[in-house]
């Protein structure tokens, strides 16, 4: 890189959209949407240290900082540090809070703001996009990054560019921003050729986004410095109050700062880009049968066209479909009509007001320590699978309404209970009373997995009490 460039990932998102394979504590950026590598590892991928970027300050849902964590490690990419949002207030404050984060080290730091669940399919045409928005940015410029249109798409906004930048090739400065248009206004749009679609990703220089924040919305600006200045160390976090930061007003960069500012300039670019914003969105990055159709993983279809169907599990077999989206996972099936895929919202807003766990979790839910899955669930029973991190171990905790029986079946592990520490390995079994103090960790270099047997009144994730615990998780509640 010519320039040095810090990126700041944003990292936040609901799990909406492309459900019921995102969820809301585990959202579709830490997925595999494509490949085996999840969105948010090929974002730091591709701004790592290997292509001259300085390492990434990511901002995160708060919920998600271990997946964060974990993801990061896997992927050997070098962070700089991880602030955490206690409550979503849209990009605005997320943006405001990595400048002034970036400005206490160096005011004139140029950064480049990405989400962390687009996708990008050609590598060096990114980065080349990246250093003519860096040359715009080092000129004043508040740069967006236009995606070149490859049809009249409804479902984006458009950046209207005008005048070329003197001195800048490649470069305009922004006569207006267009809302999602209706499909009549998008065919004008593509055939004038002027209009960029807006990719929601950034670059500017950390005291020129300050500025323009102290002119034009500074209330933002004071209440995040408030949120910042309150914030404590914990771990490799950065954790910001949850009422400081919810007193942030909630608005996107879009429209409170690049909408009004007169210094916006963007770089019309083609580099493989989607925002995955849509099963059909996902369809599209994808290469398709000879009839339309896009199938992933275990997937039969017989006289069907231009469907999306994946299966995360058992084969789904389809006679006659057209123009479907079919997605089965191990808890869920979801079908829709493709014109239909932005109302599978609709579904997820059901299931958070019926307070089901189909809108949070996953089959198998993930924690810093590993993962588990529950595979039985009775009235005063719950038997389940888990597994623990090479080196990792669980809190040290005790239940007030079950007791516990372990099976280890593969690894092995060091089990406190009370005032026993106990090294079993596989075959081998423990029973945890209830009341009991108790810890599982694995010592080994390979994964422990083991079977979980819950028994008792009561067995909701609630009734843990944590006395030690090295994720600092006693402070959540």
């Amino acid at each position: 890189m010519t320039h040095a460039i810090k990126p700041v990932i944003l990292s936040g998102g609901s799990g909406s959209r492309l459900w019921p394979m995102s969820r809301s504590k585990y959202p579709k950026q830490f997925l595999p949407m494509l490949g085996t590598k999840s969105l948010f590892t090929q974002t730091l991928e591709r701004v790592g240290e290997a292509y001259g970027f300085l390492p990434a300050l990511i901002v995160a849902n708060e919920h998600h900082r271990f997946i964060v964590n974990e993801q990061a490690e896997k992927a050997g990419v070098i962070t700089d540090s991880v602030v955490l949002e206690p409550v979503g207030r849209n990009t605005a404050p997320a943006v405001a809070v990595a400048a002034l984060r970036a400005a206490e080290t160096d005011p004139e730091q140029l950064l480049l703001f990405l989400p962390s669940d687009h996708v990008i399919m050609d590598m060096p045409g990114f980065h080349k996009a990246v250093q003519v928005a860096a040359a715009t940015a080092e000129a004043g410029y508040l740069c967006c990054f236009g995606m070149t249109p490859t049809r009249p798409d409804t479902g984006y906004g458009y950046i209207a560019s005008s005048a070329a930048i003197s001195g800048v090739d490649g470069a305009f400065k922004i006569d207006g921003f267009r809302e999602k248009p209706d499909a009549e206004t998008a065919e004008t749009y593509l055939a004038a050729g002027a209009y960029s679609w807006n990719s929601g990703m950034f670059m500017f220089k950390a005291s020129k986004i300050i500025e323009e924040f102290e002119r034009l919305q500074p209330e933002i600006l004071t209440a995040c410095r408030t949120a910042l200045d309150g914030a404590t160390p914990d771990l490799n976090f950065l954790r910001m109050q949850e009422d400081e930061f919810a007193a942030v007003p909630a608005d996107s960069i879009d429209y409170a700062i690049m909408e009004k500012t007169e210094s916006a300039a963007v770089v019309p670019a083609e580099f493989g880009w989607s925002d995955v914003g849509s099963f059909s969105a996902l369809a599209d990055v994808q290469t398709p049968d000879d009839r339309g159709n896009v199938a992933i993983g275990d997937v039969m279809l017989e006289d069907s066209d231009n469907c999306f169907i994946r299966s995360e599990g058992d084969l789904v077999a389809g006679i006659g479909l057209r123009d479907l989206i079919v997605i089965t996972t191990d808890d869920a099936v979801m079908v829709a009509p493709k014109e239909r895929d932005q109302d599978i919202k609709k579904i997820v807003d059901r299931l958070k007001k019926e307070k089901r766990p189909e809108a949070d979790f996953h089959s198998t839910v993930y924690r810093p320590w590993g993962n588990y899955s529950t595979l039985a669930l009775g009235e005063r029973f719950q038997v389940k699978s888990i597994e623990v991190y090479p080196g990792k171990r669980l809190s040290l905790q005790k239940h007030h309404h079950r007791a516990e029986h372990w099976v280890i079946v593969e690894g092995s592990a060091i089990v406190t209970r009370n005032d026993e520490r106990i090294l079993m390995s596989e075959n081998e079994s423990v029973y945890l009373p209830l009341g009991a103090v108790h810890r599982l960790e694995n010592p080994g270099k390979i994964p422990l997995k083991l079977i979980e047997v819950q028994s008792g009144s009561y067995l909701g994730e609630d009734d843990i009490v944590r006395l030690e615990d090295d994720f600092n998780r006693e402070k959540d509640k």
